[in-house]
């Protein structure tokens, strides 16, 4: 009888079920909580006070791509305006492997050992074959995350060009109402095209690496010339003496360059994060900064000039956005991408056919 049941001598005998472990009540009540949207003044009222949910709501509304949200967003912005610009905002930057969360972590927990309130926003490339990203910079500062004087915010570069995200800018205002004063941009680190987050920083790190090759591919003119602190990392074991040397061949490359407008030299430091070693030694750089700049008023005439930058950036942003989602535009668009594609119009033709359409 038992051959007929189980032809297999291999079976699994019937168990008891183990009991359901979620509520399922709870899971409904936490599912319609999330539906509800909170208004912008619940979001401004949450973000003044210091509460986190409603700093990273606000944040992923601020980046939404969807028409819908923009107005919003826009209103929780102009809230947050008058409680930011109390902030010192520091971009860092350097190649891939140069260790730039290591190094954030290591500086971020000096930060809030020091007393301060940082917030770390990380950007990570997006892929241009599947537009996805990692967002992995949480899971690399695995102390700093559970710091309560600390947020971490990840976002994806996108479509945007020079190191950041879309809507870094607005997410250091928002930072910067929810009390944090002190505002580190990491960048997705490609090297020679960080030029946004210079425009929205008050110090510009970058970050170097000895041994790596040849030395004069680190000497890069653009990059070098952003940079008011240089830092060698991983100086450290046997890389001691290799990052030292580095250091004297970057003294000597700054001196190259032509004088800032801020009346502050460039200085190079070498570091190890990992070992935390040097690290208080690059926050004395960036308060000796600060102090010469804000006597000069450099510090101040530079944030003016950001803002402006930034609203030329808006209303650039604005126009390809209503261009795009220009009902007439989208469907004459999709015509005219055919069109191009089998030889029937020049790209140029295409283009203007399009402005055309979207002028009148």
């Amino acid at each position: 009888m038992a051959s007929k049941k189980h032809p297999s001598a291999l079976h699994e005998r019937d168990g008891i079920a183990p009991p359901d472990t979620i509520n399922a009540e709870s899971v409904g009540q936490i599912t319609q909580l999330r539906k509800l949207q909170p208004s912008a003044k619940e979001l401004i009222d949450g973000i003044l006070s210091g509460n986190i949910t409603a700093l990273s709501r606000a944040i992923t509304l601020v980046e939404s791509l969807s028409p819908q949200h923009f107005a919003k967003a826009a209103e929780v912005i102009n809230g947050c305006l008058p409680f930011a610009n109390q902030s010192v905002r520091i971009g860092i930057t350097g190649v891939p492997g140069v260790g730039k969360s290591t190094f954030i972590e290591a500086f971020g927990k000096y930060l809030t050992g020091i007393g301060k309130k940082v917030a770390v926003l990380a950007v990570d490339p997006s892929s241009t074959i599947s537009h996805g990203s990692i967002l992995g910079d949480k899971t690399r500062m695995e102390e700093l995350v559970k710091d309560p004087n600390a947020f971490i915010r990840p976002s994806a570069s996108g479509e945007t060009l020079g190191g950041v995200a879309r809507k870094t800018r607005e997410t250091i205002t928002l930072c910067e109402a929810a009390g944090f004063d002190t505002i580190v941009i990491e960048t997705v680190g490609v090297g020679q095209s960080e030029t946004a987050v210079h425009s929205m920083v008050d110090f510009f790190l970058l970050l170097k690496i000895a041994g790596a090759g040849d030395e004069l591919q680190g000497i890069k003119r653009g990059i070098m010339e952003m940079a008011d602190a240089i830092v060698i990392n991983k100086a450290d074991g046997d890389n001691v003496k290799r990052a030292n040397l580095a250091k004297t061949e970057f003294n000597r490359a700054l001196h190259l360059f032509p004088a800032k407008k801020s009346g502050w030299m460039p200085t190079v430091e070498t570091c190890s994060a990992i070992e935390q070693q040097g690290i208080s030694e690059v926050w004395q750089t960036i308060e000796k900064f600060l102090e010469r700049t804000k006597a000069n008023d450099y510090f101040f005439e530079k944030r003016k000039d950001q803002n402006q930058f930034w609203m030329l950036e808006s209303i650039d942003e604005q126009l390809k956005s209503h261009f795009y989602n220009h009902p007439e535009i989208v469907a004459l668009l999709e015509l005219n991408k055919k069109a191009v594609q089998n030889g029937e119009l020049s790209p140029f033709a295409a283009a203007q056919i399009l402005l055309g359409k979207y002028f009148q």
